[in-house]
């Protein structure tokens, strides 16, 4: 048979067609452009990231000045970033699970309110909102000298908000040490737990008995420790708050407005997933004695999650995007730092493509746990 008669090997011709002038589209671009640059005396290349920044960053996880390079300025903005993004994540999941079911309740009120929570707050723009609680938290507070102190050690002004914590001391890095251990052990506990209710049947205290571990080994290490009380507290000086932590209104805006947008999509899935769950399922469950409560942990949450974990995924996902819009009320993230870069060298093909490689690095690391996960909540068929 001719091979143009032959499907498998008229499709590989094509497919080898197909690639060859994707790759000569891609290096005639390529070549172009770096004629171009040369011709224009633009530098290329990655070697700026060991530059001097020259810029300041006013939030920074690690230590950081203008006198470091740009490569340290960037690795502050992709953690500023991945801080915002996972500390959203958490939020918008109990705040989106809890509106989910409170949509769902038999109580009229509560009903209400949680479908007027999600059709306001996925019907405003998410920049909208952005700019709505940054104009709150950065206008309707008082200047430090004015500033608001509901307790002992804690500031609330137009700067943000500015509490007391335990000073530095080598104790802290132990505590952190046992409570990983804790978590551990509590892992270690459910699964040996989930075997023992297979097979005799016996439901173990293991959430109690991990939780108690939790606060029991810090506490222990604290206690050898010498168990010290040394307090930074922030103390006013000049015209700003020295000392103790300040979470700024740029961050507070920014995650405010994520938690609030992205929980109302959340809500709807996490309902929609709830009542995919077969009725007969919850009166089966009542008819053998379980309080609701124990209905909806045991019984409905570990089915619907099979229905909730894709879409979720995407919202996830799409949280982590969206922080990108950070910019426009002056939180410096990623792409913040990366415009800053760009405009003080002119390499802008480098940034665009670092920030590409960022938000594809944070994406498909959110998109390979939530798949692992989705798989390990799948139905095992036998």
């Amino acid at each position: 048979m001719p091979f143009w008669r032959d499907p498998d090997k008229r499709g590989m011709v094509f497919q080898i067609v197909v690639l060859l002038l994707a790759l000569s589209i891609g290096y005639t671009l390529f070549t172009n452009t770096q004629a171009n640059l040369e011709r224009q005396s633009i530098a290329t290349g990655f070697g700026f990231l060991q530059n001097e920044a020259g810029f300041e960053i006013g939030e920074s996880t690690i230590e950081y000045s203008a006198a470091d390079s740009y490569g340290q300025a960037l690795l502050v903005g992709a953690l500023n970033t991945l801080k915002v993004s996972f500390i959203g994540i958490i939020f918008t999941l109990i705040l989106g699970t809890i509106v989910g079911i409170a949509r769902l309740s038999h109580n009229w009120l509560v009903s209400r309110l949680a479908g007027m929570f999600i059709e306001v707050m996925q019907n405003i723009p998410i920049l909208l909102q952005l700019f709505f609680w940054y104009a709150i938290f950065s206008e309707a507070f008082p200047a430090p000298r004015l500033a608001l102190n509901p307790l002992s050690g804690v500031f609330l002004c137009n700067r943000g908000l500015i509490f007391g914590v335990p000073a530095a001391h080598p104790v802290h890095g132990t505590m952190l040490l046992a409570f990983l251990v804790a978590v551990i052990a509590w892992w270690l506990l459910v699964r040996q737990g989930r075997k023992i209710q297979e097979s005799t049947g016996k439901i173990l205290p293991v959430h109690r008995m991990g939780m108690g571990l939790c606060l029991l080994l810090p506490l222990l290490a604290w206690v050898f420790a010498g168990a010290p009380t040394a307090m930074d507290v922030p103390v006013l000086k000049g015209f700003n708050f020295s000392g103790g932590v300040t979470v700024s209104p740029e961050f507070s805006a920014l995650l405010l407005g994520l938690v609030l947008h992205t929980s109302a999509f959340v809500a709807e899935i996490v309902r929609a997933g709830i009542q995919s769950v077969s009725r007969g399922q919850v009166e089966a469950a009542m008819s053998i004695g379980l309080r609701p409560g124990q209905v909806l942990r045991l019984v409905i949450l570990p089915q619907a999650l099979r229905v909730i974990i894709p879409p979720l995924t995407s919202q996830m996902l799409n949280l982590t995007k969206n922080s990108s819009l950070a910019i426009a009320i002056g939180y410096s993230d990623f792409v913040s730092v990366a415009n800053t870069t760009i405009n003080q060298t002119g390499q802008a093909i480098e940034g665009v493509a670092l920030i590409m490689v960022v938000y594809l690095f944070f994406s498909l690391s959110t998109s390979f746990f939530m798949n692992w996960y989705n798989k390990k909540m799948a139905l095992v068929e036998r």
